[in-house]
C-alpha cells in the first residue's frame, strides 16, 4: 500500500509505502496539547517507509526523547519519533493522509489520560454538517 499526505497549506508533502504496524488513537495529554484536539490518530511505520516529497518539516523536542515534526508555515502536526522508546519507527498523524479512510483505526491508547467525556462521545447527537439554527 502506498499513501500520500501533507500539511494544511501544502508546503510539506510525504508518501509512505507498506502496511502500518498499527493505527492508534492516542488520548495522552501531550498529543492533546500539541494538536489542540481531544485525541490524535497515529499510524506507525518503519522510518525508511516514509519519504518527504515536498518541503521540510520543522522539528520540536516535545520531551526528553520525543520529537514532533510539523509544517513550519501552517503548523500542521505530521510525524512523531522517539529514538529511545520507538527506535527505527515513525508515527504519522493519520488525519494528514489524502485518503485517511484507507487505514481504519485499530486501537485506542493512553486512555488513562483520556478526557472523561470522550468515553461517551459516540452518544452525542450527530449532524452531516452543522445543527439547525
Amino acid at each position: 500500500m502506498k499513501l500520500a499526505g501533507g500539511c494544511h497549506c501544502g508546503a510539506v508533502r510525504y508518501e509512505v509505502e507498506g502496511e502500518p504496524y498499527t493505527h492508534a488513537l492516542c488520548h495522552c495529554s501531550d498529543c492533546r496539547h500539541h494538536s489542540g484536539a481531544p485525541m490524535v490518530g497515529w499510524t506507525m511505520y518503519p522510518r525508511e517507509a516514509l519519504t518527504i516529497t515536498k518541503g521540510q518539516p520543522k522539528l520540536y523536542e516535545s520531551s526528553e526523547n520525543g520529537r514532533r515534526h510539523f509544517c513550519p508555515d501552517c503548523g500542521t502536526g505530521l510525524f512523531y519519533s522517539n529514538a529511545h522508546a520507538l527506535p527505527g519507527l515513525i508515527d504519522i498523524q493519520s488525519g494528514t493522509y489524502d485518503t485517511p479512510e484507507e487505514i481504519p483505526a485499530r486501537i485506542q491508547i493512553q486512555i488513562a489520560e483520556r478526557i472523561s467525556w470522550m468515553e461517551r462521545v459516540h452518544e452525542l447527537p450527530v449532524f452531516d454538517r452543522f445543527p439547525p439554527t
